[in-house]
């Protein structure tokens, strides 16, 4: 069952049948007919050799050298080509051969139907142990490719996020290679971790992306942060509706126009998380209560606030002292209408303006002087965010 005359024939004539394989798996595989993806002379070099490997392995009786199936596998990954695609480009060779072996072998009388039926079996099985070669390349090559590219895109985010990157034209191309727009209006994304690593906004990228908001994420053992392009109509609300899919902790800082700002965006994000009360899911947004935002940026200050300004309060016996603090409380939200604060509360309207008088009694404020009320109002902020006295969460702090 000799195929040596055969397949030195088939040798001889090596470089042409390597430019016919290579022509036939352009015009019949789309992937493979984009010059810029994959030169013409890369392929025709991947074919001859591919050729030359089945063609020497009727000559030898070791195992089969998978090597140059496993470049193949290696190279398209490199280029960018997809596994099915180079799969069906790698039969679609084999076949070719087999067709030129079957042709060749009608001019060698001593080659038998019965000897091509049994070196066909052979020869598919040749063919399915190089395809292995060229699909394991092809995984590997491509899974170190996206590590270098995640790593890549991950030390550009934290350039970002740290201030490395000012110049100029090194934001620009930062910019392109995270797949987002030179200016803004953009908005950074800080969300709190559950456990160190964790992912609490698994999948947001591809949400936003869906949305036509591009995004670029960073994972930290306690944080996901992240900055957002909202520049097409409708951004804003579509990042929000997004992020509270997530059910996470999540503070969103105010919009700014060049990456440069990215820092001090990132710790605007930070102060809204931190300044997001309770400890269930919600979304806080900087400029929706910039004063409770900046009590959250000195925890150490807003405690001496709360003591200078409510500490007779806080020193009240805890029912009395929880009446007085969320009579307050609904009191800023109602805008200082006596009457709202009655109706969310539920009592008589008389009730609260006592409960107020009492407040102007114990701290020696009077909450018709705008700066006396600014001092209750973010001392109140200080106890909704540090906790002390249970006052519950701040008058008009973003909920969810």
């Amino acid at each position: 069952m000799d195929l040596s005359g055969v397949t030195s024939a088939l040798h001889a004539r090596l470089p042409e049948l390597g430019e016919r394989m290579a022509r036939r798996i352009r015009s019949a595989v789309p992937a493979y007919q984009d010059e810029s993806l994959i030169p013409f002379d890369s392929l025709r070099r991947s074919c001859t050799a591919n050729a030359d490997l089945v063609l020497s392995h009727f000559h030898r009786t070791d195992t089969p050298d998978p090597r140059p199936a496993r470049d193949t596998g290696r190279v398209r990954a490199e280029q960018g080509m997809p596994l099915a695609d180079t799969l069906h480009a790698y039969r679609i060779g084999f076949e070719l051969l087999w067709s030129e072996i079957i042709e060749e072998s009608r001019t060698h009388p001593e080659v038998t139907d019965a000897v091509l039926v049994t070196r066909s079996a052979e020869i598919w099985a040749l063919f399915g142990r190089y395809a292995e070669a060229v699909a394991a390349a092809h995984r590997e090559t491509a899974a170190e490719l996206t590590l270098q590219r995640e790593a890549r895109r991950s030390a550009l985010v934290e350039a970002l996020f740290t201030g490395v990157l000012a110049d100029r034209t090194t934001l620009w191309e930062a910019a392109r290679e995270l797949g987002l727009p030179e200016q803004g209006p953009f908005a950074v994304v800080a969300a709190a971790a559950g456990a160190p690593g964790e992912e609490p906004l698994s999948g947001i990228g591809a949400a936003l992306r869906q949305a036509r908001l591009p995004s670029a994420w960073r994972l930290l053992p306690h944080q996901q942060i992240g900055v957002v392009a909202l520049a097409a109509p409708g951004a804003e609300d579509a990042c929000l509706r997004a992020l509270r899919r997530s059910r996470a902790r999540i503070g969103v800082s105010p919009g700014f126009l060049s990456l440069r700002d990215t820092p001090q965006a990132l710790r605007f994000a930070r102060l809204a998380l931190a300044g997001l009360p309770g400890t269930g899911p919600g979304v806080a947004r900087f400029d929706d209560n910039p004063l409770a935002m900046l009590v959250a940026a000195a925890p150490a200050e807003a405690a001496h606030l709360t003591e200078v300004v409510l500490g007779p309060v806080l020193a009240l016996p805890a029912a009395e002292r929880a009446r007085l603090l969320t009579t307050l409380e609904h009191w800023f939200a109602a805008a200082g209408s006596a009457a709202d604060t009655a109706r969310t509360l539920f009592v008589h309207r008389n009730t609260v303006r006592y409960r107020l008088r009492r407040v102007e009694e114990l701290t020696g404020r009077s909450l018709s002087d705008p700066r006396a009320t600014a001092d209750l109002g973010a001392a109140l902020l200080a106890v909704g965010t540090s906790g002390p006295g249970g006052g519950g969460a701040p008058a008009g702090t973003p909920r969810d």
